[in-house]
């Protein structure tokens, strides 16, 4: 089995969704790819393999290797390391005074929230091992070249909540909501604190997940087309007005949608 060499060094900053290429090999048969616990497998392109890994949001800056692991039709593998450079990203804190109610739930509250956690990380455990994503992934909402918030954390009443993990998109209640790429539908709901939602899993460890929705106009279970209609902006969960929640995650990890392949660095989230 011969292998060609990998870059020697990626680089990323936290809350990325990196892309990159394995040249080709002779006689492999699989690669997969192993990062901070994730294992993902590897798609074939003509004569070189491609994929994507998440570098999570809490990922502090430092190198960190990157194990790729080629497996031939006689059962033989070899590995090679490739090291990823996590950079400092510095994503803004606010703290801010609220009534109580808005800090502590309710029993009941509670204990929907906790049915609904169980609920999304069963839908993060489905993700298909091949391929359905194609190509450039689009920006869910027509005509926007941006989000804001991705990575933004909160402190209410000295009480830190986790960062902010998708990216808001402006939208007015009723404007059409785009899937952002080929995938299945893993889960739609309504939720405590997404409100309406769906959960959109591309294959190869990467989910996508449309919330605060107004109309959901999929099932569990449908394929979807890149560009296919999902369901429609609002204001519904844990929200003060309109907008759409973008998220995705790869591999397990928080990532900016916007840093999906295809999708221009210009158009990188905003805080």
């Amino acid at each position: 089995m011969m292998l060609l060499p990998l870059l020697v060094m990626l680089s990323a900053i936290p809350g990325q969704a990196l892309y990159f290429e394995v040249p080709g090999a002779i006689d492999v048969d699989a690669v997969t790819i192993e990062f901070k616990g994730q294992k993902l497998a590897l798609a074939p392109s003509d004569n070189d393999w491609f994929g994507l890994v998440g570098v999570d949001l809490d990922v502090a800056p430092g190198r960190y290797p990157l194990t790729v692991t080629y497996n031939s039709a006689d059962d033989q593998s070899n590995t090679e390391v490739v090291d990823i450079d996590v950079r400092v990203k510095d994503y803004p804190t606010t703290k801010l005074r609220v009534a109580p109610k808005y800090v502590q739930l309710s029993n009941e509250n509670q204990q929907r929230a906790t049915a609904d956690r169980k609920l999304i990380n069963e839908a993060y455990s489905k993700t298909s091992p091949e391929p359905y994503w194609q190509g450039a992934f689009l920006v869910p909402v027509r005509g926007m070249t941006g989000g804001r918030n991705f990575g933004h954390r909160r402190v209410f009443n000295d009480q830190p909540r986790a960062p902010h993990s998708g990216a808001d998109l402006t939208a007015a209640t009723g404007t059409e909501i785009l899937a952002s790429n080929a995938g299945k539908v893993v889960l739609t709901g309504d939720f405590f604190f997404n409100g309406r939602a769906v959960f959109v899993d591309h294959g190869m460890g990467v989910l996508t997940m449309y919330l605060h929705l107004s109309e959901i106009t999929v099932s569990t279970g449908q394929m979807l087309r890149k560009g296919e209609v999902i369901g429609l902006a609002g204001a519904t969960g844990r929200v003060t007005g309109p907008h759409l929640h973008w998220g995705a995650r790869v591999g397990g990890a928080r990532v900016d949608p916007f840093s999906l392949p295809g999708i221009a660095a210009e158009e990188v989230s905003s805080p």
